[in-house]
């Protein structure tokens, strides 16, 4: 199992490693300069096969969360490729069982990320995940530098 399990009561501005194969590394950092209350697993650690990737996020969110607007960023060996904005929470008939935490409460979830089903050439990506508690994006709640690192090409 290539994941790493751990529970951070994280310092700002240093890297955490995520995992690492003969075919792909894994870290993130996370963008603001607070404190967080935050652990992340994620397994297979390959690209190879298309397999899917099963995470496990527990996270203690600063504010309530009533309003969540997330944007995604992904960057390819420099040259942004994918900039994806979505209101996960309104407030109204929200799908997301986030939706409604309060500051404080501790959100535990498992879900598999669907672009691990992507092929993905060599290169080093980026990916900025940013979650705001309004829609004029001034209120971040979190924000996530990933770095991920591909050795060799599936094809």
């Amino acid at each position: 199992m290539f994941g790493l399990l751990f529970f951070i009561f994280f310092t700002p501005g240093a890297s955490e490693f995520l995992c690492a194969s003969s075919d792909l590394e894994m870290s993130y950092t996370f963008c603001d300069s607070t404190t967080h209350a935050f652990r992340f697993n994620l397994t297979p650690c390959t690209t190879m096969n298309k397999p899917v990737w099963n995470a496990d996020l527990t996270w203690i969110p600063r504010s309530d969360i009533t309003f969540l607007k997330i944007i995604f960023t992904a960057w390819y060996n420099g040259a942004k490729v994918l900039h994806w904005k979505e209101v996960l929470c309104s407030g109204a008939d929200d799908e997301y069982a986030v939706c409604g935490m309060l500051k404080g409460e501790t959100i535990a979830r498992k879900f598999d990320i669907k672009g691990a089903r992507m092929e993905f050439p060599k290169g080093n990506y980026r990916i900025i995940l940013q979650g705001f508690s309004d829609e004029s994006e001034n209120n971040m709640i979190v924000c996530l530098d990933f770095t991920m690192i591909v050795k060799q090409d599936i094809f």
